[in-house]
């Protein structure tokens, strides 16, 4: 049975709080492997002087973990 271990992440997006939830699982993936699961915690958005949107949402991402070999 594996052990999954979680970290929570915060994604950034000009598009969408979905893209911005896709952005963060993009860049764990580019370490962390065998991401299993993903719940998504808050999402929130920034608005900037000239009105424009910055999209973020925050997830808890979930990875089974190494075992050493026995």
């Amino acid at each position: 049975m594996p052990v999954l271990n979680s970290i929570e992440l915060e994604g950034v997006s000009d598009h969408s709080w979905d893209d911005a939830a896709r952005e963060a699982v993009r860049e764990a993936a580019r370490t962390i492997r065998r991401i299993t699961r993903l719940d998504v915690l808050s999402t929130g958005a920034s608005v900037t002087a000239d009105d424009t949107m910055e999209f973020r949402t925050t997830i808890r991402l979930y990875f089974e973990i190494d075992r050493p070999a026995v």
